[in-house]
């Protein structure tokens, strides 16, 4: 619910909006000294595709027509990559809550490319996190208050439950 709550004040300051989607194949994908578990294929377990489809279902549920909006990889790990998937003079919106945002932000101008901070905040004033999603559609805990309504279709058809149990396992050695 957070990231859509993100996703609607973007959109609110322009007339299409780019979703980018960090670490979209493992290729794109690389180790990140101010947020090292972000690389973990724990923390990556949909593909582009299914994050994709969660995403469109989520802004449209949320009366966000599709035609204004669209979604793209985006290899905030490769940088020199990005204009292969958005326009030349696109603003990227930012949140920052920790390093990991300031050194977004960094990265993105070092390359000279326009930012817009929407808001910054203390990290616990981030609310849910991704991670917390996962844990919770992993334990079965409460997942749905987490996730917009059309997310939650995507998780119970997919079987995400079993699947992110099946990877902590495999992942955690147990």
């Amino acid at each position: 619910m957070d990231h859509l709550k993100y996703l609607l004040a973007g959109k609110t300051l322009c007339d299409h909006l780019f979703v980018g989607v960090t670490n979209p194949n493992p290729e794109m994908t690389a180790e990140e000294e101010t947020d090292p578990e972000r690389s973990s294929q724990q923390n990556n377990p949909l593909t582009f595709d299914e994050r994709r489809l969660m995403i469109r279902f989520a802004l449209m549920e949320a009366g966000i027509a599709a035609e204004t909006f669209s979604i793209v990889p985006f290899p905030i790990s490769r940088p020199d990559l990005l204009e292969n998937f958005t326009p030349p003079d696109a603003t990227y919106y930012l949140t920052i809550y920790d390093d990991w945002g300031r050194e977004k932000k960094k990265r993105l101008e070092s390359f000279g490319l326009r930012t817009h901070v929407m808001w910054e905040r203390p990290l616990e004033e981030k609310g849910i996190t991704g991670a917390n999603v996962r844990e919770a559609i992993r334990t079965n805990n409460g997942w749905r208050d987490l996730v917009p309504p059309a997310v939650a279709a995507k998780v119970e058809e997919w079987k995400l439950q079993e699947r992110f149990s099946e990877l902590f396992s495999a992942t955690s050695g147990s």
